[in-house]
């Protein structure tokens, strides 16, 4: 889930919120990953979902939605070219994300040079590209 990806994120960095006021109506003040959506939006990984008052916590996390929050918490860095993936438009929210992680050697796509951005990431595709990123 969304929530799972940011609590797997903010592991990694030791992170930690600085406050604890929730701008999203759907996260729980008692929820197992409240302080990691709380840091996940003070690091600039995530300003939410729709119209930003929501996360969608238990939402899947798509492909698409874990490369950019992967690519935000390292730096939002450019890559030095497009990805080759046929099915990510250039002017897609995350083709930037997918081009760096594909340059960052993070992702190689799911074969056959798809990417497959609106797949649900499974936690062994997360686990995988953490583990290649590090």
């Amino acid at each position: 889930t969304r929530a799972q990806m940011v609590v797997f994120l903010c592991r990694l960095a030791n992170g930690a919120p600085k406050g604890s006021r929730m701008a999203f109506t759907d996260v729980n003040e008692h929820a197992y990953y409240v302080n990691a959506v709380l840091w996940a939006v003070e690091a600039g990984i995530t300003n939410g979902t729709g119209n930003g008052t929501t996360f969608s916590p238990n939402e899947p996390c798509t492909r698409a939605q874990m490369v950019t929050f992967l690519w935000r918490a390292n730096g939002s860095k450019a890559a030095s070219a497009a990805a080759s993936f046929t099915d990510v438009a250039s002017d897609a929210y995350y083709a930037p994300a997918v081009a760096w992680a594909a340059e960052q050697n993070v992702t190689g796509g799911v074969g056959n040079g798809l990417f497959s951005s609106d797949t649900t990431c499974t936690r062994a595709q997360i686990v995988s590209m953490l583990y290649r990123l590090r």
